[in-house]
């Protein structure tokens, strides 16, 4: 452990004064249906015990919102949990593979990060998992292989206590064939996660799983309790004005409401996604109020995950709106 580190982590010391004893599973999580409502009870959220009540979910820290620190090197993925609870006052934090690609099968360092969450009261929730290979490739081999490679990150989302990994069904083809090669990706690497108890989900994370038409019927082709979906409110653009589907400018975009909507019932979480904000504080892109009765009457009670991805505000800023914007959606829906 470097100087930097220990000295970061004595810093953090008064966090954890007056928690007591933190229970031995607490860093597991379940499938996002039955949150525990003491996780968000925390004076440090600025949130009263009585306000976190009236919310009908959870919220949770999307690791993605400081992707900009992680990738500068300015954060740790060991740190993140306990930023998260000093910053934010959030004790649920969702990881992105990215950050620590190299540490699936790294029992020792997921033991340090397990350790971490558990000393300072933090819940795994999932991990976010790029990289991989396309669940929804056309090719046999290719297919097989990205199914392959996301085991390791179903073993360590188990080590860790999640009950969740985010994937991508993205393929290369025609929409009928790229939709059964995703059925047959995802109910392949379902029955994989079934084994461990571990739940996939898929995002609208650009091309045809941003039809949100096309990912529910996606889900209600693989058939398993432990597939579903992760709505997320700001990705449904199906259409980019060059090859990647992540960068260039939006041609073509589905309803996010509507979109929201058809993916709500197979949702095993919610991806708050913000980029911009009014002087009310309200997000300019996605009216919540209307999002989040799409989601209260589709019957959800999990975890949504604050996804801040502006570039007028500090990441930090950001984060602290969006999650002041979800109480007070919360609190009134």
């Amino acid at each position: 452990m470097s100087t930097n580190r220990r000295q970061f982590l004595l810093q953090l010391g008064g966090l954890t004064a007056g928690l007591g004893t933190v229970a031995a599973g607490v860093a597991g999580c379940n499938d996002g249906s039955e949150p525990s409502k003491t996780a968000t009870q925390d004076s440090v959220s600025g949130t009263s015990t009585a306000s976190a009540q009236k919310l009908f979910f959870e919220i949770s820290l999307a690791q993605w919102s400081l992707h900009k620190s992680f990738f500068d090197k300015k954060l740790d993925n060991l740190d993140f949990p306990i930023v998260a609870k000093r910053d934010y006052g959030i004790r649920i934090v969702e990881y992105v593979n990215q950050f620590f690609k190299d540490k699936a099968k790294d029992e020792k360092y997921l033991a340090e990060l397990l350790k971490r969450c558990n000393d300072n009261g933090i819940k795994n929730h999932l991990i976010m998992c790029d990289g991989e290979g396309s669940l929804g490739s056309t090719n046999d081999k290719e297919r097989i292989t990205a199914v392959e490679n996301h085991y390791k990150w179903v073993d360590a989302a188990k080590f860790l206590g999640c009950a969740t990994i985010r994937v991508n069904a993205h393929g290369e083809g025609s929409r009928e064939d790229v939709q059964k090669a995703a059925i047959d990706g995802l109910g392949r690497l379902g029955e994989y996660g079934a084994k461990a108890g571990i739940n996939i989900i898929v995002e609208n994370h650009g091309g045809y799983t941003s039809d949100g038409s096309w990912l529910a019927a996606v889900m209600r082709g693989v058939n398993k309790p432990n597939i579903g979906t992760l709505p997320d409110f700001g990705n449904f653009c199906v259409k980019r004005d060059g090859k990647d589907m992540y960068a260039g400018n939006c041609v073509e975009e589905y309803d996010r409401y509507k979109g929201t909507q058809e993916l709500m019932p197979f949702a095993k979480g919610v991806s708050a996604k913000t980029f911009d904000f009014d002087a009310a504080g309200n997000c300019i892109e996605t009216d919540y109020y209307k999002m989040f009765k799409i989601v209260k009457d589709a019957g959800f009670t999990g975890y949504v995950g604050i996804e801040f991805e502006g570039d007028k505000l500090s990441p930090e800023e950001g984060i602290k709106k969006t999650k002041a914007l979800l109480e007070k959606v919360g609190s009134s829906i």
